[in-house]
């Protein structure tokens, strides 16, 4: 499994990686992605609605599918529409560095209305209302929010940003793999999720810090055109010891989120990596850090 594991995994980064050069090359930011990101979205969605199921609640799955779209696809589609109409400008629709926020924070609101407008059709005597609202909501947020970000810090920070996210995060999930098996003794979450080990967590971090002063140290610069980034070193390490722990969190989040359903896994449609949720699970809550990071000028 360990071998099937590295094997699959080097496939789909080389894929990735494909994908970021064609996205990096297109003359409209994001258009090679999209497409990955909204098949992600959808399946995620589908195992998601899954847990919420076996856990006893009911969301309407045609408005959440619909809300996480509108969400994950508003950073993206509100700044060109914006550059289509050619309407920015003092009094009209933001656009530029940041105003993909604003149209998250829009297609969130409306998404959160049809949710309820949803539910109130739906009702027909007091049962798990609230309940099934707070599910749907949870879902707009993991599945529409998060990759949302990520769309959001590829507009405002370009593919690199976005390509050392990914390669930090599932180099650390491999790190953590690899380290488990091999060394792993003590465990981290043994209720949670009891094949996580303390050991594998350090190997995580040390895959993410290497990663990160590597993915800086060259990748960053090969794809952006500038020179290699002195005095990097510390830095990367920070962020990628940040992205190290972020990535573990969402690791154990996605875990609560089955554990509390009563199933193993999200999905077994891909033999060692379990479902699109568990691929995702760790990138998602190390988005919105990775984004701080950026915005803080920690990383160039």
């Amino acid at each position: 499994m360990l071998r099937w594991r590295f094997f699959l995994g080097t496939v789909l980064v080389a894929a990735l990686l494909g994908l970021f050069w064609l996205d990096h090359a297109a003359s409209l930011p994001g258009l090679a992605l999209m497409p990955v990101l909204v098949a992600s979205v959808v399946l995620g969605t589908q195992e998601l609605l899954g847990l919420l199921r076996a856990g006893g609640l009911g969301p309407g799955a045609v408005t959440v599918y619909g809300a996480n779209l509108l969400v994950v696809l508003a950073p993206w589609l509100g700044p060109l529409a914006v550059q289509l109409a050619d309407e920015a400008g003092p009094g009209g629709i933001p656009s530029g560095a940041g105003a993909g926020g604003l149209w998250i924070a829009l297609a969130m609101g409306i998404g959160l209305v049809a949710l309820f407008a949803a539910q109130i059709r739906r009702f027909r005597a007091p049962d798990t209302a609230a309940a099934n609202v707070a599910g749907a909501a949870l879902a707009m947020v993991y599945l529409g929010l998060l990759p949302g970000l990520l769309v959001q810090l590829r507009m405002d920070w370009g593919i690199a940003a976005l390509a050392s996210l990914l390669i930090i995060v599932k180099l650390g999930d491999t790190g953590a793999y690899a380290a488990g098996k091999l060394l792993g003794r003590h465990k981290l979450a043994p209720v949670l999720s009891p094949g996580k080990t303390v050991e594998g967590a350090f190997g995580a971090l040390v895959a993410c810090c290497i990663g990160a002063w590597a993915t800086f140290q060259w990748l960053v610069p090969a794809i952006t055109g500038s020179p290699p980034c002195s005095g990097i070193g510390w830095r990367a390490v920070l962020f990628g010891a940040a992205l190290c722990v972020a990535g573990m969190l969402g690791d154990l989040s996605e875990s609560l989120l089955k554990r509390g359903a009563g199933r193993k896994e999200s999905s077994t449609w891909m033999p060692g990596f379990g479902g699109v949720l568990d691929m995702l699970d760790s990138v998602l809550l190390a988005g919105p850090v990775a984004y701080l990071l950026w915005l803080a000028g920690l990383v160039p």
